[in-house]
């Protein structure tokens, strides 16, 4: 099983190269995030989209001083709670031009976000449009259109979205309740590495469009979600071949032009971290070398776990030797699960206060770190 492949030191040659951590002295763990690869990844990802809305998804990392960079640099957003959309205001972002895209929300919520503003909504679900309904009368809402299984690295679908039939009713339904009926979102899943993903969902909604119709209702809006994916260890299609699909199959497909928005959290900010931990115990056990970090699964790397250890993450280490070992890697709890990766070439003879260092972390790890046995989520830092 291959979990992490290794990066030389002398591979990167960026702010984040292991040369340029090693002088650095901050108590790690810690996430390190290079603010202006965030915005170059915005650039890259506006210009392969065109005229899709690039909506950052909040969720995926949150730290107040990314936000701020991607909204100096043009980005719109999606949130899932109102502490995100509070974190969004305190920097200047207009709630009324955030999209509030979980399916499922708490009625609270729903009115908090409707007094601040916001005022597009996506759901699922008759009962959710009762709670929209309630606490805020004239909102616009998409339909959530539920996708196949279409091999993305990090599945993420299966818990909300419809079948296309039930969309149309539940859109027809939201008008009756004084609900705007304006559009449909769909997602194909995290680190999807296939451009072609996109099409049957597309095709999907043009089905939903068509059988609206005759009701007299066209849509606004057609969200077509995340997924976009961020360079791990395995090479990934370019952002353009993305875009240009999308283009293609939208126009094939919709029966009329309507406004597209798309909720990039990982393609955004994921290359632009790296996650430094310090060493704190090796072991040799039935012939393997262990490598205990200060950071695991539970306080930083969840993603290792839900993937069952397949998303691969480049990894270095502070000595950068010739020599090399193939290394297991956990984390600091006393739990059996938490190890991360398993039969890394990294530099022989590591030992306690050494680093290493993994690259591709800005994405959903500090967000999904709990305080599991005591041991607290990496501190982020941010180079301007």
């Amino acid at each position: 099983m291959q979990t992490a492949v290794e990066i030389r030191g002398d591979e990167r040659r960026d702010r984040l190269a292991p040369g340029e951590l090693a002088k650095l002295d901050h108590p790690t763990p810690y996430l390190l995030m290079d603010l202006d690869a965030v915005g170059r990844a915005y650039a890259s990802i506006a210009e392969a989209l065109g005229d899709v809305t690039v909506r950052y998804a909040v969720k995926c990392n949150p730290d107040a001083r990314i936000l701020r960079r991607l909204h100096a640099v043009g980005s719109s957003f999606e949130i899932a709670s109102t502490s995100e959309l509070r974190l969004l205001t305190g920097l200047g972002v207009r709630a009324e031009d955030v999209l509030f895209s979980s399916p499922i929300k708490p009625w609270n919520q729903i009115q908090e976000a409707a007094r601040a503003g916001v005022w597009r909504f996506t759901f699922d679900s008759a009962s959710e449009l009762d709670k929209l309904a309630e606490y805020a009368p004239g909102a616009a809402v998409s339909v959530r259109l539920g996708t196949r299984d279409l091999g993305s690295e990090v599945p993420s679908e299966g818990k909300f979205g419809v079948g296309a039939e039930q969309a149309a009713e539940l859109l027809r339904l939201a008008g009756t309740l004084g609900l705007e009926p304006h559009g449909i979102a769909y997602h194909v899943g995290s680190q999807m590495t296939n451009p072609a993903a996109w099409e049957d969902a597309t095709r999907q909604s043009a089905a939903v469009m068509r059988a609206l119709q005759p009701h007299g209702i066209r849509l606004r809006l057609l969200n077509i979600g995340g997924g976009f994916p961020a360079q791990y260890a395995s090479r990934i299609p370019d952002l353009s071949e993305y875009g240009a699909r999308i283009r293609r199959v939208v126009d094939r497909h919709l029966p009329y032009p309507l406004q597209l928005c798309a909720e990039p959290g990982r393609a955004l900010v994921a290359e632009a971290g790296v996650l430094v931990a310090s060493i704190i115990g090796t072991a040799e056990r039935f012939g393997k070398l262990w490598l205990h970090l200060d950071v695991g699964a539970f306080n930083g790397m969840m993603e290792t776990l839900l993937t069952g250890n397949r998303l691969v993450y480049p990894l270095a280490d502070s000595r950068s030797s010739v020599d090399r070992r193939p290394y297991h890697i956990t984390g600091p709890t006393c739990d059996s699960q938490d190890t991360m990766f398993f039969g890394v070439p990294l530099s022989e003879g590591l030992l306690p206060g050494d680093q290493v260092y993994i690259y591709t972390a800005g994405a959903y790890t500090t967000c999904y770190a709990s305080r599991f046995n005591g041991f607290g989520p990496p501190t982020t830092y941010c180079l301007p």
